[in-house]
Protein backbone atom coordinates (compact mmCIF):
# COMPACT_ATOMS: atom_id res chain seq x y z
CA UNK A 1 0.00 0.00 0.00
CA UNK A 2 1.45 3.59 -0.98
CA UNK A 3 0.77 5.58 1.96
CA UNK A 4 0.52 9.04 1.26
CA UNK A 5 1.58 12.17 4.15
CA UNK A 6 -1.93 12.80 5.36
CA UNK A 7 -2.01 8.67 6.05
CA UNK A 8 1.68 8.90 7.47
CA UNK A 9 0.42 11.84 9.72
CA UNK A 10 -2.56 9.81 11.44
CA UNK A 11 -0.54 7.08 12.24
CA UNK A 12 2.33 8.86 13.58
CA UNK A 13 1.38 8.37 17.24
CA UNK A 14 1.01 4.80 16.55
CA UNK A 15 3.98 4.62 15.15
CA UNK A 16 6.17 6.43 17.72
CA UNK A 17 4.06 4.05 19.88
CA UNK A 18 5.01 0.77 17.74
CA UNK A 19 1.13 -0.07 18.47
CA UNK A 20 0.88 -0.84 14.27
CA UNK A 21 0.24 -3.41 12.38
CA UNK A 22 3.39 -4.58 11.13
CA UNK A 23 2.55 -3.89 7.40
CA UNK A 24 1.59 -0.44 7.98
CA UNK A 25 4.61 0.07 9.11
CA UNK A 26 6.59 -0.93 7.17
CA UNK A 27 4.75 1.62 4.59
CA UNK A 28 5.21 4.12 7.16
CA UNK A 29 9.08 3.56 7.15
CA UNK A 30 9.04 3.32 3.61
CA UNK A 31 7.38 6.55 3.23
CA UNK A 32 9.57 8.37 6.11
CA UNK A 33 12.50 6.99 3.95
CA UNK A 34 11.82 9.68 1.14
CA UNK A 35 9.79 12.69 2.57
CA UNK A 36 11.89 14.99 4.26
CA UNK A 37 8.28 16.68 5.60
CA UNK A 38 7.06 13.26 7.33
CA UNK A 39 10.59 12.65 8.80
CA UNK A 40 10.40 16.16 10.02
CA UNK A 41 7.16 15.76 11.67
CA UNK A 42 7.97 12.42 13.01
CA UNK A 43 11.34 14.05 14.97
CA UNK A 44 9.05 17.30 16.14
CA UNK A 45 6.51 15.27 17.68
CA UNK A 46 8.71 13.39 19.49
CA UNK A 47 10.93 16.27 20.55
CA UNK A 48 7.74 17.40 21.90
CA UNK A 49 7.02 14.22 23.75
CA UNK A 50 10.23 14.44 25.40
CA UNK A 51 9.65 18.12 26.29
CA UNK A 52 6.20 17.32 27.76
CA UNK A 53 7.42 14.53 29.68
CA UNK A 54 10.72 16.50 31.21
CA UNK A 55 9.48 18.05 34.98
CA UNK A 56 11.51 20.94 34.82
CA UNK A 57 9.47 24.24 35.27
CA UNK A 58 11.38 27.37 33.85
CA UNK A 59 10.67 30.36 34.74
CA UNK A 60 9.71 33.31 31.94
CA UNK A 61 11.14 36.33 31.87
CA UNK A 62 9.64 39.31 33.24
CA UNK A 63 7.23 40.73 31.11
CA UNK A 64 7.45 38.37 28.86
CA UNK A 65 3.26 37.09 28.71
CA UNK A 66 2.50 40.97 28.33
CA UNK A 67 5.00 40.80 25.32
CA UNK A 68 3.60 37.50 23.79
CA UNK A 69 -0.51 38.98 24.11
CA UNK A 70 0.55 42.15 22.14
CA UNK A 71 2.31 40.78 19.29
CA UNK A 72 -0.61 37.95 19.56
CA UNK A 73 -3.20 40.85 19.18
CA UNK A 74 -0.93 43.11 16.51
CA UNK A 75 -0.58 39.45 14.20
CA UNK A 76 -4.08 39.00 14.55
CA UNK A 77 -5.35 42.31 14.45
CA UNK A 78 -7.58 42.10 17.61
CA UNK A 79 -7.35 44.58 20.62
CA UNK A 80 -6.12 42.93 24.10
CA UNK A 81 -5.70 39.72 25.52
CA UNK A 82 -9.20 38.86 25.97
CA UNK A 83 -10.05 39.20 22.45
CA UNK A 84 -7.63 35.82 21.57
Amino acid sequence: MKLNCRHVWEYISDYIDDSLEPGVREDIERHLEHCEICSAILDSTRNILILVADDRVFELPLGFSQRLHARLSAELGTSGPNRI
